[in-house]
């Protein structure tokens, strides 16, 4: 669950991360023009403002805050709710309804996962940086039922339009990889890539934002060999079920209570595992904000300021754009972005 690297590698680390950083001075300090009498001419040093950092890198960092802290409360939230029913499970009875309420605290939370990481987790909290995958199934789609029979083009539509309508060619013969390759060719322009599953399923993966409009319009058309002929007719998406189920959880009794106090711990666990891999994605992204900063050297900063000091004390217009272009973009967002970085 690593971020890819990008071409262009800087950037901003925003919100606290374990890497150690340093602010980009020049972001603070700008060269102002021409030197004033009587100091020495210098190479004026690299404008460079928060607003030209790469914006890629920045997005990826933001993203996997925004996972952590998702990740963070909800750890948070089992832990409590773990040691609420350890504790009714020893008879040390609570205030009523304090399970409950807990349990339906992290369902709440967990149902508003999407949003509350940015997209960025899916439903098995796997990590991506762009977008969150929904993976499914489709009734049908198998490597058995796809290699036997004669030829065969299938007509698969996804949302209205002629846009949404793909086809892909079976015959004879084809192996594996080369029907994976004729479906993916088929959908990816729609936003669907193809995989093998388990016992030779077909596995679809959609951007969990656009999984609503395939799940209810996917319909299929064949030539009456592996699927009908005749009109396309709407197939059974299977989604893939999700890690965490806390609407299954019941503490209407002993049993039930142990039951689901095992499903906590459980749900835990993943969700330790999966904070543990986003906070080495989190880790690596600020590594690279911060090796991708512009090294300034010391005594080029000691000029920069010193120009800019003589500059602001003369009454001249001059003064004041010094001070205006120095102060062009400073506002209490960035600031606080600059020392978050520590």
């Amino acid at each position: 669950m690593q971020i890819a690297p990008r071409p262009s590698s800087s950037g901003l680390a925003a919100g606290n991360t374990s890497s150690t950083s340093k602010v980009d001075e020049t972001t603070l300090a700008a060269p102002v023009g021409a030197p004033a009498p009587g100091v020495s001419a210098a190479a004026p040093a690299p404008r460079r403002g928060v607003s030209n950092w790469d914006q890629p890198l920045q997005s990826d960092i933001s993203g996997a805050q925004q996972a952590v802290d998702f990740l963070e409360q909800s750890a948070a939230q089992l832990r409590m709710l773990k040691a609420e029913l350890s504790a009714k499970l020893a008879s040390r009875a609570g205030r009523d309804g304090q399970v409950e309420a807990r349990v339906r605290q992290f369902s709440d939370t967990w149902r508003n996962r999407q949003d509350a990481s940015g997209g960025t987790l899916d439903s098995q909290l796997g990590y991506n940086s762009s977008q969150s995958m929904q993976r499914f199934k489709v009734r049908g789609m198998n490597m058995a039922n796809l290699r036997s029979g004669a030829r065969e083009t299938l007509a698969i539509a996804v949302g209205g339009g002629a846009a949404g309508l793909r086809s892909v060619a079976l015959e004879p013969g084809l192996s594996d990889e080369e029907i994976l390759q004729r479906f993916n060719q088929a959908l990816v322009p729609v936003n669907i890539s193809v995989g093998m599953g388990d016992n030779g399923d077909l596995e679809f993966a959609v951007p969990e934002s656009a999984w609503a409009n395939v799940r209810d319009t996917m319909a299929i058309q064949g030539g009456g060999i592996r699927f009908p002929t005749g009109q396309l007719h709407r197939v059974r998406t299977e989604p893939e079920a999700p890690a965490i189920a806390p609407e299954t959880w019941s503490t209407s009794d002993a049993d039930a209570i142990r039951q689901t106090l095992s499903q906590v711990i459980q749900a835990l666990n993943h969700v330790e595992a999966a904070l543990a891999k986003v906070n080495l994605a989190l880790s690596d992204a600020s590594a690279r904000a911060v090796s991708a900063m512009p090294q300034v050297s010391a005594a080029g900063m000691d000029q920069a300021a010193q120009n800019f000091v003589v500059a602001a004390n003369e009454p001249s217009y001059a003064s004041l754009l010094s001070l205006t272009s120095a102060l062009t973009g400073i506002n209490r967002e960035r600031v606080m972005a600059l020392l978050g970085l520590r």
